[in-house]
Parts: C-alpha cells; structure tokens; sequence
C-alpha cells in the first residue's frame, strides 16, 4: 500500500463496496517462524466477514482462539511506462487498487458452517443469474458431509478498512489522461482498461 496520502483518501464506504464486489482476497496472519497466507472467498456482513477454511490451513490452526489479521483485496492494476505521460523527467512505476480489511479472525462454531456456506454461495451464484441459483442439496448428503468434515467457517470482524487508490492523482491532468489512454490500450496487468476509466474519472482535488 503506498505511504503518499494522496493515494489514500478513498472513504471507507467506497473501499468496503469494493472489497465486497471483488469478495475474494488474501488472509494474512503472523506466524511463529513467518507471515502464513491463504487465499479465501469472503462476503460482507455488516461490520465483519464471513468465510471458511480447511481445519489443515496453519491459520485454521492458529485461529483456535481469535487471531489478529488482515485481508488484502486487489483490484485493477498496471505498469505505466514514462513514455505515456507525454512529458519530461517521468519514471515507471504502477498504477493500482488495493483494500486491506484490518481486524480479528474468529472461529465459529461448527454448527455455523452450513450457514456460513449457504451465505457464500448464495452471494455469488445470485451474481450468475438468469442462471438457476445451485444449492447444497444438490451434493448426495454423504459426500457433503465428507467434504464439510475438511473446512471450518469463520468471522473475520473489521476494525479498519485501509485502501490505495493510485491512479495518477500526482500528474497534471494531461499526462494522468495520456497514460490512461495507453493503459486502455497497452497496459500490462489485470483490467487495464478499468483502471483507465478510473484514471479518467479521478479528480486530483478530491484528493487533497
């Protein structure tokens, strides 16, 4: 996440919406030998989250008890070459959207879990529609109860929503318009031509 304030100054109700949109990131916790990671589907509920993972996760593990840590989202983002900015004395960097939820892991009880399932899947195959929302009890009961055995759910609880919203806010208007114009075409990342549009949208004076 980048220091410069410039970059941060997206209100929290915004970078919550995203996070929410995207409903999948990465849980990060401190180990004792180093940082462990898992890469999890969430959904927003009110002021927390809800998600799940295998009882072998070393988070699941550590998370007997609630857990300090953070869910970083990612968004759109690409390499910007000097070149597109159309003016002297410009260097490369990448332009980006970030959300970290900062807050406590807490492990439910198991009894929670088909609740918990229920809850994501309902949140992304309503996204699918027309097509016809799928439901657990379309898995014969044995086999889901075998797989059910693996996963433990949890609630992540929100204590800060931290967000960079880096789209040129530090250029003058014309070269932030010109490299967002080559990003559309050229850039190299994931939904360049998403992070244009909102290069194209920002204004600089919201920023400060």
């Amino acid at each position: 996440m980048h220091p410069n304030p410039i970059f941060r100054s997206t209100d929290t109700i915004t970078a919550l919406s995203f996070a929410s949109e995207v409903g999948f990131g990465m849980l990060a916790a401190n180990g004792s030998e180093e940082p462990m990671l898992a890469h999890v589907p969430f959904v927003i509920d009110g002021g927390s989250a809800l998600l799940h993972l295998m009882r072998s996760n070393p988070i699941a593990r550590a998370a007997k008890d609630p857990l300090k840590a953070t869910i970083a989202i990612s968004g759109p983002h690409s390499y910007v070459s000097p070149d597109w900015y159309e003016t002297d004395d410009q260097v490369p960097t990448w332009n980006y959207v970030a959300v970290h939820l900062v807050g406590t892991l807490v492990p439910l009880p198991a009894a929670k879990l088909s609740e918990v399932l229920e809850d994501l899947s309902t949140e992304f195959e309503t996204r699918l529609l027309p097509k016809p929302i799928w439901t657990a009890d379309k898995v014969e009961a044995e086999a889901l109860s075998k797989m059910m055995r693996m996963i433990h759910p949890f609630r992540f609880e929100i204590a800060d929503v931290r967000s960079t919203y880096k789209l040129g806010q530090n250029k003058t208007d014309s070269a932030r318009l010109a490299a967002a114009k080559q990003i559309a075409t050229n850039g190299i990342g994931y939904e360049v031509e998403t992070l244009s549009k909102l290069m194209q949208s920002t204004n600089p004076e919201d920023s400060k």
